[in-house]
C-alpha cells in the first residue's frame, strides 16, 4: 500500500530537501522501515531503541495521531512526520 509521507523541515535532510515522499506498508511500522530503506538514518530520529515513538515526535496518519507504531496505514493516506519545537 502507497502512502505520502508529509516529512517535517528538521528530517528534510535525510530526504535530500524532499517535503513529501512516497512509501509502502500496511503499519506505521512498515511504512518507517520502507523510508529508513531509502533514507538511511531517518528512523533513528523519530524512534528510540524500544520502538517507541521518541517524546518530541508525533505521526499521524491523516488526521488521527498515532500513539505506536502499530497504526494501521491504507493506500492513499497521508502520513505526516511532526517535530515538536523547543527552546525559551
Amino acid at each position: 500500500m502507497a502512502c505520502t509521507v508529509r516529512v517535517a523541515s528538521p528530517l528534510r535532510s535525510y530526504t535530500n530537501g524532499a517535503a513529501s515522499v512516497t512509501a509502502v506498508g500496511g503499519t506505521l511500522h512498515e511504512v518507517l522501515a520502507d523510508l529508513e530503506r531509502r533514507f538511511p538514518g531517518m528512523r533513528f530520529r523519530m524512534i528510540d531503541e524500544q520502538d517507541r515513538i521518541r517524546q518530541h515526535i508525533r505521526l499521524f496518519v491523516n488526521t488521527q495521531g498515532a500513539a505506536d507504531l502499530s497504526a494501521p496505514v491504507h493506500d492513499g493516506d497521508t502520513v505526516h512526520l511532526i517535530c515538536a519545537l523547543s527552546g525559551g
